[in-house]
């Protein structure tokens, strides 16, 4: 189970956007990173196409490690590492993430 999922609210904790929160738009566990709204944006000169007719200069969001983003409880809103709480339902056994301090779901 991952730790850091798409619309999660997140905390950058190093680098030059530390401890500015923001959401998670989009989450590549292979390479093991994260874009987060506001945070590492640049920009980028584009041509013409069909999906830019104008061209001109974009926004772009680039991706940053996963290990400098912590998930922000939703109740509390502190940041802090998930657990993996497991609970039984009948046959199946289900998983979900709960914050540390105040055992709230995510």
């Amino acid at each position: 189970m991952p730790n850091v999922k798409k619309n999660d609210l997140v905390v950058v904790l190093t680098g030059k956007y530390a401890k500015s929160r923001g959401k998670v738009h989009s989450v590549d566990p292979k390479k093991g990173k994260v874009c987060v709204e506001g945070v590492n944006v640049v920009k980028r000169a584009v041509k013409p196409s069909q999906k830019f007719p104008q061209g001109g200069l974009i926004e772009k969001t680039l991706p940053i490690h996963v290990s400098n983003v912590m998930l922000v409880c939703p109740k509390c809103g502190k940041p802090t590492r998930p657990m993996v709480q497991v609970e039984a339902n009948g046959t199946k056994t289900v998983r979900y993430r709960a914050c540390r301090r105040c055992s709230e779901r995510f």
